[in-house]
C-alpha cells in the first residue's frame, strides 16, 4: 500500500485533504457536544475573541463554529473521496468516468434480470434505437446488415474483401461508453484533397485494419467494441459481404445497393447474393434467447431486409417467444419506399419473408415535422409516412403511436422518446415496471413475470 504514496501517482494530496476533513468535523463535533476535554480549546478561542472584539465572548461561538467545522469537514472529505474514486478509475481505465462506474457496480450487484433486446437493421436507424435502450437496465444486441456497397465502407469492401464497416461502425459509437475525443476520431472523414484517404471514415479504416490484424470481420468489430468501451454487443448478420438484387417494376435486374436506390423505378421484389449465406451463429443465438427483438427504423430495401433474408433469420425471428416490435420510418426515401404508408412498409417487409407475420407491435409517429422541415425533405421526392393505423391492424400488429420527432431541422426519431414508448409497451406486456428505471438508478429486487 505504501507504494500508492510514492511521488507522481497523485493521491497525497487527496489523502491529504481527506485527512484534513475528518480533523475538522472531529473538532466541530467536539464543540457542539461541549466535551470538557476541549477546555484549552475552549480557553484560545475565549482570548482570540476578546484580544479581536475587546468584549466576552457569546456562549452561542462554539456552537457556530462546531457547526462550520462539521460542515466544511464533511465537503472535504466528500471531494476528496471523489477525487480518489476518479484517480483509481482513471488509473484502471482512462476512458471511465465516475457514472459509468457507477453504472457498472449497479449492474454487478446480483439483481433481477435484465431484459435481453435484439436489435436488427442498418447503421442510422438502428443506432438511434440503441442510443435510447442504453440508458435502461436492457442487455443489448445489435444486428446490423452487411451489403452496403458505396461511400468508404463500399471502397473498403471492394479493396479488402471484407464486410462493409460503416453501419456497423455507427452502432458501435452509438452504445459506446468512451470519451468524446475518441469517438469524434471514429466519425473522422478525411476532406477533399487527401488522396487516396479522400472520403474515407477513420472508424472504418480502423476497424479494416484490426480485420487485416485479425483475420476474422467478427474479432475485429469485438476488439473495437473494447477500445469502445461499448455497452452490449455489435454483430454482423454474417461474416462476409452481401450484395443486394432488386428487380424492379420495368422487369429490370439491378445489382448492389447503391445501384437499388438510383434506378429510376420502384423495386417489386429483393433478394441477396450469395443466397446461401450463412448467418452468424452468435446472431442467432442472441434472437433465441431475446425476450424482445425490434427490427427497425431504417430503408426497407437497404438496411432491413437484406438481414431478415439470411437464410434461417426469419425462421428464427418467427420461433421466438419474444415480443417483437416494428418500427416505422418517419419520412418515406426515394427509390426505395416512395409514397409509402406505415402500413406499406410493414407489408413489404411481410411479402419477403418466408413465413407468417412475427410481429406483435408496430410503433409510429404520429406527429408531421413543420411545414418547413417537411419543404426540406420535398425538394428530394419525400414525404412524411402516414400513420394508417387501421391497416396495420389488418396486418395483426397492434400499433404503438406518439410524438417521436426529435427536434431538429432534420425529421428523426428522437432517440430517448422511441426508447421510452418501447420500453412502456414492454413494461407492460411483461408486467415488469424496472425495465423504465434508468441504469444509473437502483432496481427493485422482482422479476417478471413473462
Amino acid at each position: 500500500m505504501y507504494r500508492l504514496l510514492l511521488p507522481g501517482i497523485r493521491l497525497k494530496r487527496w489523502l491529504s485533504l481527506g485527512l484534513a476533513g475528518m480533523v475538522m468535523f472531529s473538532l466541530g463535533f467536539a464543540l457542539l457536544l461541549g466535551i470538557d476535554r476541549l477546555w484549552r480549546f475552549h480557553q484560545w478561542l475565549w482570548r482570540g475573541w476578546v484580544q479581536l472584539w475587546h468584549e466576552d465572548m457569546p456562549a452561542v461561538v462554539p456552537t457556530l463554529l462546531g457547526t462550520l467545522l462539521l460542515v466544511f469537514g464533511i465537503l472535504l472529505v466528500s471531494y476528496s473521496a471523489r477525487r480518489l474514486i476518479i484517480a483509481f478509475t482513471k488509473m484502471a481505465n482512462p476512458n471511465t468516468t465516475v457514472r459509468q462506474l457507477v453504472r457498472r457496480l449497479l449492474e454487478a450487484r446480483g439483481g433481477p434480470p435484465t431484459v435481453r433486446i435484439v436489435g436488427i437493421g442498418g447503421g442510422t436507424g438502428l443506432s438511434t434505437v440503441l442510443r435510447g435502450l442504453k440508458e435502461y437496465p436492457v442487455e443489448l444486441t445489435a444486428i446490423v446488415t452487411v451489403s452496403d456497397d458505396g461511400g468508404s465502407s463500399g471502397r473498403l469492401r471492394s479493396d479488402f474483401d471484407m464486410p462493409p464497416p460503416g453501419d456497423l461502425r455507427n452502432c458501435l459509437l452509438a452504445l459506446a461508453e468512451t470519451e468524446p475525443l475518441m469517438e469524434r476520431l471514429f466519425l473522422y472523414r478525411f476532406p477533399t484533397g487527401t488522396g487516396e484517404l479522400e472520403g474515407h471514415s477513420l472508424g472504418n479504416l480502423i476497424i479494416a485494419g484490426l480485420r487485416e490484424m485479425e483475420g476474422d470481420f467478427h474479432v475485429a468489430i469485438q476488439e473495437t467494441s473494447r477500445v469502445l468501451a461499448v455497452h452490449g454487443r455489435v454483430l454482423p448478420s454474417a461474416n462476409r459481404a452481401l450484395a443486394l438484387r432488386a428487380t424492379m417494376d420495368d422487369g429490370q435486374e439491378v445489382v448492389g445497393e447503391t445501384a437499388i436506390v438510383r434506378y429510376p423505378g420502384s423495386v417489386v421484389s429483393l433478394a441477396i447474393d450469395p443466397p446461401d449465406v450463412a448467418l452468424l451463429p452468435e446472431a442467432l443465438v442472441a434472437i433465441q434467447e431475446a425476450d424482445v427483438i425490434i427490427v427497425g427504423p431504417g430503408s426497407v430495401y437497404s438496411s432491413l431486409l437484406p438481414n431478415l433474408l439470411i437464410p434461417g433469420m426469419a425462421e428464427a425471428l418467427a420461433r421466438s417467444n419474444a415480443i417483437k416490435f416494428f418500427i416505422c420510418n418517419v419520412m418515406t426515401q426515394p427509390g426505395e419506399s416512395d409514397h409509402f404508408s406505415a402500413a406499406r412498409h410493414l407489408e413489404v417487409i411481410l411479402e419477403h419473408l418466408p413465413c407468417p407475420n412475427p410481429f406483435h407491435y408496430a410503433v409510429v409517429n404520429t406527429t408531421p415535422p413543420t411545414d418547413e422541415v417537411m419543404a426540406v425533405y420535398a425538394k428530394h421526392g419525400q414525404e412524411y409516412v402516414q400513420p394508417d393505423l387501421q391497416q396495420l391492424r389488418a396486418l395483426g400488429v397492434t400499433p404503438v403511436t406518439g410524438d417521436l420527432l426529435a427536434a431538429t431541422t432534420q425529421a428523426r426519431h428522437e432517440p430517448a422518446r422511441l426508447a421510452r414508448c418501447i420500453l412502456e409497451t414492454v413494461a407492460t406486456d411483461i408486467k415488469w415496471p424496472n425495465v423504465l428505471r434508468r441504469r444509473d438508478t437502483p432496481v427493485e429486487r422482482n422479476t417478471p413475470s413473462r
